[in-house]
């Protein structure tokens, strides 16, 4: 259990009852981790496009208007946070985004946050 005497006394005592139950220091790196996809405008559309279908770098790049060594750096990252996966079929490399919890909290977060901070971009596509 956390214990720890506080500088200030506010006569509260419920922080060490909610810290007894918080993640771990290492728990918390790792949501960190994940939002820093978010970091990148790029990044965030490359992944939202996954979520929706399977696509080659050659494709994506057409698609956003980027290079394929600038697709190929997201992909990497987006790869090593497990929000994407890959498969290869011959020469061609195609990545879709993981079927996993993570990746589809962050896909609804970002359709979402789209809606909340964009609403005007969302009604002109309706």
């Amino acid at each position: 259990m956390f214990h720890t005497i506080l500088p200030h006394d506010h006569g509260q005592q419920q922080i060490e009852q909610e810290l007894a139950h918080a993640p771990s220091q290492g728990d918390f790196q790792t949501v960190a981790d994940i939002f820093k996809q978010l970091g990148d405008g790029n990044r965030v559309r490359i992944f939202w496009i996954l979520c929706h279908c399977e696509e080659c770098v050659i494709n994506l790049s057409s698609l956003v208007g980027m290079s394929s060594p600038a697709i190929s750096h997201h992909l990497k990252q987006l790869k090593a946070s497990g929000l994407i996966v890959s498969r290869r079929d011959g020469k061609e490399v195609y990545y879709r985004a993981a079927d996993t919890e993570p990746s589809r909290l962050l896909h609804h977060m970002i359709e979402k946050m789209v809606a909340i901070a964009c609403p005007s971009e969302m009604s002109e596509k309706k």
